[in-house]
């Protein structure tokens, strides 16, 4: 195992163990509430990351390049052989973001908090959207694996960019 996946299951048993701890003193909702404002706080920082990378208006990209920046949102904060998905352009305003493995799922359910988890994923979608400067009229789960579903599906419709 390499350095940099080392760093990534230290810092998923941190959070495991943040979570666990926060659910069993506070409850569950709580560790939910907190973990989605979490999530949200870093994708925001690294939506813009990636807009400042991008190096053109992100409000000029067409959406095949919004759902490769997206793609790039999500390489960054997971990485891919963990998370096994993408983000396709299913036309002009609607993305589609695929998982047929997420290990925040895996982990949760080994913790055995899986009934009163709540995947935090629309709220990281928020984040991203927010750092890249686009506006979604539409960011929901159509299938979650956390539900038995084969892959988690998101749905983002993009309404404006800048």
């Amino acid at each position: 195992m390499g350095a940099p996946m080392e760093v990534y299951r230290l810092w998923w048993l941190h959070d495991a163990r943040w979570y666990q701890g926060v659910a069993s003193r506070y409850g569950q909702d709580v560790a939910n509430e907190i973990n989605a404002e979490a999530m949200r706080f870093v994708a925001t920082r690294v939506g813009k990351q990636v807009a400042r990378a991008h190096g053109e208006p992100v409000a000029e990209a067409d959406s095949a390049t919004l759902a490769k920046l997206y793609e790039r949102c999500a390489d960054i904060m997971f990485p891919n052989e963990l998370r096994d998905g993408g983000v396709t352009a299913l036309d002009d305003e609607l993305l589609e973001l695929t998982m047929r493995q997420n290990f925040a799922v895996v982990m949760v359910r080994m913790a055995g908090s899986l009934d009163g988890y709540r995947c935090p994923c629309t709220e990281i979608h928020a984040g991203w959207s927010d750092g890249l400067g686009v506006t979604l009229t539409e960011n929901r789960a159509t299938a979650c694996l956390r539900h038995g579903d084969p892959a988690c599906r998101l749905l983002m419709r993009v309404g404006g960019r800048g």
